[in-house]
């Protein structure tokens, strides 16, 4: 599977529509959806995954393997306390997209497994997460994407005036969420 060159993270808090969202998400893009605990996940999962179905999206579940299947996506992303799923993941389902949260370097060298197919890491910028920690910055971002061989998109606080330079790190791809939320994204 060709990986995505954007990711929107889906989060209830901070986005109220995510479908209004992946409708507006160029070609090869990803959702990443995040239920948090949603009683509805199943019902909106779906809605996501009849949207990123008809616009050629790539559509992972965070977090939730059952749900995934579910869903029948196209993957999982695993945050980073979950990251020893990825063997047994891989395993039980080989043509699914794995992507691994990372926020420090040793959380970096620990997803580089053969299991996972890309890394998040995060976070780049100050951002309006409530787990989002110090700020790694451009040079911070551009160490973690040398200290991998994994291929690596860049959150957290991704906005028109923080992507300068992005490009030089050696990312594959960007990952947002509310940056992605605006009508003029």
């Amino acid at each position: 599977m060709v990986l995505p060159s954007l990711l929107f993270f889906t989060d209830p808090a901070r986005v109220a529509d995510p479908e209004a969202v992946a409708m507006r998400l160029p070609a090869g893009s990803g959702v990443v959806f995040r239920t948090f605990g949603a009683a509805d996940a199943p019902e909106q999962g779906q809605r996501l995954r009849t949207i990123t179905r008809e616009r050629g999206l790539v559509l992972l579940v965070g977090a939730d393997i059952a749900l995934a299947g579910t869903l029948q996506a196209d993957g999982v992303h695993l945050p980073e306390r979950l990251r020893g799923e990825a063997m047994n993941l891989r395993r039980s389902w080989p043509e699914a997209l794995i992507t691994v949260a990372a926020h420090t370097r040793a959380a970096v060298e620990a997803a580089s497994v053969p299991e996972v197919d890309a890394l998040v890491v995060s976070p780049v910028f100050a951002s309006n997460s409530p787990s989002a920690g110090t700020p790694l910055g451009l040079d911070g971002l551009e160490t973690l994407v040398r200290a991998t061989d994994k291929p690596v998109y860049a959150l957290g606080g991704l906005r028109p005036d923080t992507v300068d330079g992005m490009e030089k790190t050696g990312i594959v791809g960007l990952a947002a969420v509310e940056a992605l939320a605006s009508q003029n994204a």
